[in-house]
This record gives C-alpha cells, structure tokens and sequence, in this order.
C-alpha cells in the first residue's frame, strides 16, 4: 500500500503518477513564471520507455523523423551500450516546437520528474523562445508540420523511386549537414502547408522541363582571351551568387543533374541542419540557463515546504553529477563541461548583481550590484551566444575557480608555454581565448563555392579558407568531395588557400 504523502508536500517516495506529475508541474510553474519572470510557449509532457528514447536518440531527437539506416545503425550502437550497462540515457529530451515537447522516461523517479520538468519545459522552453538566434533562425511553430511533411515525402519517394536511389541522396546530403546551413544570412522560413502545395506543383512542372533544358546547353569549345574569359567569369559568380557557403543550397539550385524530388531531399535535410545550428552556438548558455531554472526552483520549493529533505538530497545529488567538472589529470575530463561553466557563470552574475566585490565593479559596471539579477539574467539570455556570452560575462573570480590559463603551443616551438596567468592583462586574454574557442563559425573549416562554368567544362570549384594552417583530413575531404561529385554530377575541385596571406595550400579534385 503506497504511502500518503505529508501535508504540504507535493509528493513523497519515488512512485509517480499523473495526478502527482500534474501537481507537481502546477507548483513548479508558478515559481518559474511568477517568481522568474520566464516566458515560455505552452508545454506538452510525454512519458516514454527507455527503448524510445533510444529511438529518439537515433533520430536526432525529432518526434517525426524520416528513415535511414545510419538511425537504424546508431540505435543498435546505443542500445548495446545501454545494455551493458557502459552508458546511461538522458532523463529528458526536450524538442524546440511551439508547443515545446518533453519527453519524460517512465523509468525516473518522482524526484527526478520534477527535476527534469523544471530543466527542460521550463528552463530550456524559456531559452528556446527567448535566445535570438532561436527567434531568427528557427520557426519553432512551423518546425513539427514540416517534419511530418518531411517524412511523408521521403517516404512517397521511396514508394516511387526505390530505397536505395533515395538513401543514395540521403547519404550525400547527410555528409554535407555541416555546410549546409547559413551563417550570415538569415534563411527563408519554413513554408505553409499553401506554399509547400506551389512547391509541389513546381516540382511537377520542372519534372518535365529542367533537366533536359540543362543537358542541351552545348559545350563552348573555342579559344578565348584572358579578359573575355575574366569578365565570363565575373558574370556567371554574379548570376549564381558566388561564393556560397552553403553547399546544399547551391546544390539543391544548382545541380545539373537532380531530378525534382532529389532537389526536394537536399531541401528537407538543409533545413534540419539549418533547425539545429542556433543549439550549436548555445550548448554553455542553453544547457547553463536549464541548470540554473531548475536549481533555482527546487530550492525554492524546498523552502517552501513543498518537497522533502530526503528528496532534496536525491535532487542535489543528480544536479552535482551534472555540473561536476573533472580535473584536467582525470581519466575523465572530457573538456571544460557546458552545464558546469554555464551555471558557475550564471550563479557568479546572480552573486555580482546582489553582492558584487570591487573587482566585480571594476570588469561590470553596468550591472554590479543592480539588486535584479532576475532581469539581468533574462536579457543575458535572450541576446547573447556562448561565445559573446563567455566574452563579456565570464569573470576573474570564475577563471579562479575553474583554474583556467592559456597555453600557447605554436607548431613551429618545440615547447609549450603558459602565455596568460591570472593577472589584470592575463584575465582579458583568457576570457577572449576561451570565448573563440566557442565560436562555431571558427570550429568548422570554412569551405565555399567559387567558381563553376556551367556553359564549359562544368566543374565545380570550391575553396578551403584555411586557418592557423588547420587542413582537412586526407580520406575524410575525399569522401566528402565524392558525396559533392554524386550531387553534381561532374568533378568537383577543392583549392585550400590561407586565410592570412593568400598562398595555395593544396589542391584536389575528383578527375
């Protein structure tokens, strides 16, 4: 017989139901909205098996997703692991969607529901519809009938063209995902369902006249003058918009060889990788804010009253495993841990606001003792991605705490150095270099269309930006250029050419 809870607590002992998840919530939103001050879309609450939420794993975390082997593939890999005991899963996964969508696992304890509600419906909600790049990049109501639009497609087109023909596309696409997407530019939204109906009989249209259009352009044999041949040049970049950073999309337009439905394809990955690049920029500050909320919340409800010592000690101890940051001699240091540097980060603006040092006056004079790290907090979050967010947040007392120093290991030294300790001028350079070390956009290599004559030999010239002299893997860029060569349709050349002075890395090419 299941034990009464005692008065005033939402809830005693590990067993759940949905009237005891229901009440819990309830409690928990009036903290997160009326005390917080968050602002989030509407929440769905779904209770899933372990085996589901390896599916969801398998599938990039999407509640409608289309199939290919690779899911099938990485389901087996996390299954076994599981199995064996050599990894756990997630307590939660949360989708960006207007409603927001948590996944909970029927496996958590009570204490572990409302610690994961707090976290994801109402931590991560509020940074999803908040965060600037969410509000820009993605289209968080559109983002679930899309998908649905999305995996019917694929699926029709596996009916009508053949497995294979279609995760031959897949395949290429998926290898492309990185530079698929737009840094720069803010991409078109996600179509309506009466959009999408225009695609569709587009794509009908061009069934019948696009490609044959293409494959009777005669080649231009005759010899001409090197002026002729740069203005040429200087045209066709021009009409086609040249460089493009994005490689799908270039393809997606451009590609002679495509057939409609292909064309399709490119389109519907393009825009998944385009879903999840704003969450690539923000793994500090998303899953640090997530942190904070729910730490917030349940100390506030535990000086409510509302849950128990012995349920307190189970929450603290799973939040202190997720913040624990190894020492750099652990077996286990993985890197600096986003939960532990975002919520460390978050507490200290919360110290600075209510109790600042002089220190803390000195590096933020606008916003040091200010009494309201609740609002501070907030406009913290919604304007700021990891990278600015460490760059102007991130504080001496904190590079204390985390010991961080710069170390300086240039390929032409056969020595390390320790080029930036704590001190007034070390403390502004270990803050910048850490701050770099988030910038997403200097992570991936920075690849891009230049050049392609369609009306000559058609192939399609890209170009390796190559920084601080980081080349490419040899077997990885040759498979990858072979995935390029299958979506064009003609050889692909790729020019590596460094950033700072102009000279040619390397060349390749599939001829």
């Amino acid at each position: 017989m299941a034990r009464r809870s005692s008065p005033g607590l939402l809830f005693d002992g590990s067993d759940w139901n949905f009237a005891t998840l229901s009440r819990a919530y309830d409690a928990i939103e009036t903290v997160a909205l009326d005390e917080m001050g968050l602002d989030v879309y509407p929440n769905q609450l779904e209770i899933i098996s372990s085996e589901q939420m390896l599916d969801a794993y398998s599938s990039v975390g999407m509640p409608l997703m289309y199939q290919h082997w690779s899911f099938g593939k990485r389901f087996i890999f996390e299954d076994n692991l599981y199995r064996k005991g050599r990894r756990g899963l997630a307590y939660e996964l949360v989708i960006n969607s207007n409603p927001c969508i948590t996944y909970l696992m029927e496996e958590n304890t009570m204490a572990m529901q409302a610690l994961v509600t707090a976290h994801a419906a109402f931590g991560h909600n509020h940074f999803f519809k908040n965060n600037y790049l969410f509000r820009q990049w993605t289209d968080a109501g559109a983002i679930l009938s899309y998908m649905e639009f999305a995996k019917k497609y694929v699926s029709k087109c596996e009916e009508r063209h053949g497995t294979n023909a279609v995760e031959a596309v897949l395949d290429s696409a998926h290898a492309l995902m990185d530079q698929g997407v737009f840094r720069y530019r803010r991409p078109p939204r996600l179509s309506s369902e009466k959009v999408r109906e225009r695609a569709r009989e587009r794509l009908e249209y061009e069934e019948q006249t696009y490609s044959d259009l293409w494959r009777t352009l005669p080649l231009a044999t005759e010899s001409r003058n090197p002026e002729d041949a740069e203005r040429d040049a200087s045209e066709r970049k021009k009409v086609l918009n040249l460089p493009e950073e994005n490689l799908l999309y270039f393809l997606e337009k451009n590609s002679l060889i495509l057939e409609p439905w292909q064309r399709e394809i490119l389109r519907i990955v393009r825009v998944i990788a385009q879903y999840f690049y704003p969450q690539r920029q923000t793994k500090v500050m998303n899953e640090g804010c997530a942190t904070f909320v729910h730490y917030t919340i349940i100390n506030r409800l535990f000086d409510q009253g509302r849950i128990s010592e012995g349920v307190m000690l189970e929450l603290l101890a799973s939040h202190s495993n997720v913040v624990f940051q190894p020492a750099f001699d652990d077996p286990r240091f993985p890197g600096i841990n986003p939960y532990a540097l975002g919520f460390a980060m978050m507490q200290d603006i919360q110290r600075i606001c209510m109790d600042p040092t002089q220190e803390d006056r000195d590096w933020f004079p606008s916003f040091a003792g200010n009494g309201d790290w609740q609002a501070t907090l907030l406009d913290a979050w919604a304007n700021h991605r990891d990278e600015s967010f460490v760059l102007q947040y991130l504080s001496p007392a904190m590079m204390r705490k985390f010991r961080l120093f710069v170390l300086s290991d240039r390929a032409t030294d056969n020595f390390c150095e320790v080029s930036s300790i704590h001190n007034e001028r070390g403390y502004a350079a270990i803050r910048s270099s850490l701050a770099r070390s988030y910038d997403v956009g200097a992570r991936q290599p920075d690849i891009q269309v230049v050049d392609v004559d369609l009306l000559g030999d058609r192939q399609l010239r890209l170009q390796h930006n190559v920084r601080n002299g980081i080349l490419l893997e040899e077997s990885n860029r040759d498979a990858t250029l072979a995935h390029i060569r299958h979506l064009w349709g003609y050889d692909v050349s790729l020019q590596g050419v460094d950033g700072s002075t102009g000279a040619v890395l390397y060349e390749c090419s599939t001829a």
